[in-house]
């Protein structure tokens, strides 16, 4: 397994993977700490997260730079993404006890409460895109409900996933609380058949999704998955244009347009199609692109070579197929993995990029005569992930977000996760919920308790 520097296409560290017996022996031992661990008091878990959001924080600089050199990512994003993990951490461990006390229902018994126990070890399949971010929205409130984890990280940042264990053994929690299995994905079917898996969590790929979802259906086993999204981003032609744009170019921008909820259909009033297309160039225009540990440097390369060539691939068929290209389109001429942010026009139905996710910096462009229309290209996806709208009538905004089918939608404002509120999204961007109260309760077992 090897971890490839997409700045310049140089070899970081190779990593042995784990044999099928290794991995057992890992489940076995992480197994038996949980059976410890799931009897430990909110207390004892909630001082070794705080723990862990401190150890986060004193290595901050350190996990950053690793982040930055696997995947591509401006280290000033990588810095905020340790902090974000940081503040998951925080907010589990002070939430935890609280979201997860026992719940007393009124009923024909002299008594009757729903208790939300931990049910054993859950394995996470996460992506590179968010390598720290993604893990720790899950780790924080499985660990913190009393259960235990195993990691399978993608192949090309097992850098991330090593500092991560790390993590955890130097706040102090048991050192087979939370293991990284260095494996491909040929072995993760039978990760999922152990006995000693009680549930899955899967972010990455609708493909990935679909075939970890046939394997833990089969076992009878609990799954959330978040895959794929393709937001809107809809601006109403009464909107503040200028904070739009703004706005616009930064979440599609952001960790190099390598987000699942990335804004990536750009559906705009045809009245002020020009103007905003105007000021997104201004915007981009601004932008500095290169090497992502330089100090300065706002977008970065993509992850890998062959991320690169797919989307490439999407927008030259998109412009074969009638779309207008309006910029970019083309690679970076410099060493590693970098490509032109890019804005395609006069998108159609039957376009590669009008129905497909774009995984890097492309703005899909469609337009609208009215709040209807906007509506029905909106919801003219396989995705709903999450969403952007932006018009300075409130009461309108809020009307017109209930008609979205999506997991969230974000009024005059980015598309962004917080602990603080549920995360996932409908459709072929997967089912169940991470983060706020819901996300801590999908790896639970809600019992109820009736006494005569």
């Amino acid at each position: 397994m090897k971890s490839i520097n997409p700045t310049n296409g140089e070899l970081l560290k190779e990593y042995a993977e784990y044999s099928t017996i290794e991995v057992e022996d890992i489940i076995n031992e992480v197994d038996k700490t949980w059976h410890i661990w799931k009897n430990t008091t909110f207390s004892y878990r909630k001082n070794l997260m705080l723990n862990a959001a401190n150890v986060l924080r004193e290595h901050k600089t350190e996990f950053a730079i690793t982040m930055s050199l696997e995947m591509g990512k401006p280290l000033s994003e990588s810095l905020a993404e340790i902090e974000k993990s940081a503040w998951v951490c925080g907010y589990y461990a002070q939430e935890a006890e609280n979201i997860l006390a026992d719940e007393l229902i009124a009923s024909d018994a002299s008594k009757s409460f729903v208790s939300f126990e931990p049910i054993g070890i859950v394995l996470a399949i996460m992506p590179w895109n968010f390598p720290f971010w993604q893990v720790f929205r899950f780790a924080a409130p499985a660990l913190m409900a009393g259960n235990a984890a195993v990691l399978k990280h993608a192949s090309n940042v097992q850098g991330c996933a090593a500092d991560i264990e790390k993590v955890f053994q130097l706040a102090g929690f048991s050192p087979n609380l939370f293991r990284n299995l260095v494996v491909k994905s040929n072995q993760v079917e039978k990760i999922i058949k152990n006995p000693k898996i009680k549930a899955c969590t899967l972010t990455g790929s609708e493909y990935a999704g679909s075939q970890v979802a046939m394997i833990s259906g089969k076992q009878i086993k609990k799954l959330v998955l978040e895959l794929g999204g393709a937001d809107a981003f809809i601006i109403l032609k009464d909107a503040d244009i200028d904070k739009a744009a703004k706005v616009a170019v930064q979440a599609r921008m952001l960790n190099n347009g390598q987000s699942c909820i990335a804004a990536k259909r750009f559906i705009i009033d045809e009245t002020i199609l020009t103007d905003f297309i105007s000021l997104v160039n201004k915007e981009l225009d601004s932008l500095k692109i290169g090497n992502p540990l330089e100090k300065g440097i706002q977008v970065g390369p993509l992850a890998r070579a062959d991320l690169r060539e797919e989307i490439h691939a999407q927008v030259d068929q998109t412009v074969k197929q009638g779309a207008t290209l309006i910029r970019g389109g083309k690679f970076i001429e410099e060493k590693g993995y970098f490509y032109e942010p890019t804005i395609i026009g006069n998108l159609k139905p039957g376009m590669k990029l009008y129905s497909e996710e774009s995984f890097g910096p492309v703005f899909s462009i469609f337009t609208f005569k009215n709040e209807e229309e906007a509506i029905q290209l909106a919801n003219d996806s396989e995705f709903g992930l999450g969403g952007s709208l932006w018009t300075k009538d409130l009461v309108k905004a809020e009307k017109l977000a209930r008609q979205i089918e999506s997991g969230g939608i974000f009024i005059n404002g980015l598309t962004k996760s917080d602990p603080r509120l549920p995360f996932g999204g409908i459709k072929k961007s997967g089912y169940g919920r991470e983060l706020s109260h819901y996300g801590i309760k999908e790896f639970v077992n809600i019992k109820t308790i009736w006494i005569a």
